[in-house]
């Protein structure tokens, strides 16, 4: 089902929140796969579909353009943002080091709540075969483990560099075989259990790996980078 035949419907809030919902139904719809990395985004056509004006469109896009979400050009248009192999490599590389980092500051502050709600998560994407779901869990586990790190910079800048690469995070899910699905979701738990006993070390090698796993699976498969792909 391509995006322009989804009957997503946002009414224009009256409290003035129109561009940001349209922003959220938009980051949903690349993260789902609908409007994949270099879709033209339409003003017009969005505007219809959430039923709102050009005005909280033309925000939104602004918005999702902060994110790395999308790509805007003058007098051009916009496009769902498209990373090539080497800088998808680039930003997998970052994140190795910079998730980690992120990690240690929060996992000291992590509750007790936060940690049951992880083992949660990492037990709902072991059971589900549903790529859309999977990707909105494994996204709430991660941004949750580092939710109470309080940083200046890091966290948004690691936030900026998850949307730039959401695209291929999804293809890197549909691309995993049996074997690295189960190591995946082993990775999550031993996430988990490591942060339960304090070990902050052990969970950052997890997540190194983690992330290191992704961008090796997603460089021997350079079609996923060209146009189409």
């Amino acid at each position: 089902m391509s995006a322009v035949d989804m009957q997503v419907q946002v009414p224009v809030s009256r409290d003035g929140n129109a561009s940001s919902r349209i922003a959220a139904g938009i980051r949903d719809a690349i993260a789902h796969g609908d409007y994949p990395p270099g879709a033209r985004l339409r003003q017009e056509e969005i505007a219809e579909r959430f039923g709102a004006s050009r005005v909280p469109v033309r925000e939104a896009l602004r918005a999702l353009e902060a994110e790395g979400l999308v790509t805007l050009v003058a007098n051009a248009g916009a496009w769902v943002s498209r990373l090539t192999l080497s800088e998808c490599e680039e930003v997998y590389q970052t994140r190795e080091r910079l998730e980690p980092l992120l990690l240690r500051y929060s996992a000291p502050r992590l509750e007790p709540a936060d940690l049951d709600r992880l083992e949660a998560l990492a037990t709902a994407m072991t059971a589900t075969d549903d790529v859309g779901e999977f990707l909105r869990l494994d996204r709430e586990f991660h941004m949750l483990s580092y939710s109470r790190a309080d940083t200046l910079m890091l966290g948004d800048l690691v936030e900026r560099l998850w949307n730039t690469t959401q695209p291929y995070r999804r293809a890197y899910t549909m691309l995993a075989d049996a074997d690295i699905r189960r190591i995946m979701h082993d990775e999550h738990h031993l996430m988990v259990v490591a942060l339960r006993d304090g070990d902050v070390e052990g969970a950052e090698r997890t997540i190194e790996g983690h992330i290191r796993r992704t961008r090796r699976l997603l460089s021997r498969h350079p079609e996923v980078f060209s146009p189409g792909g």
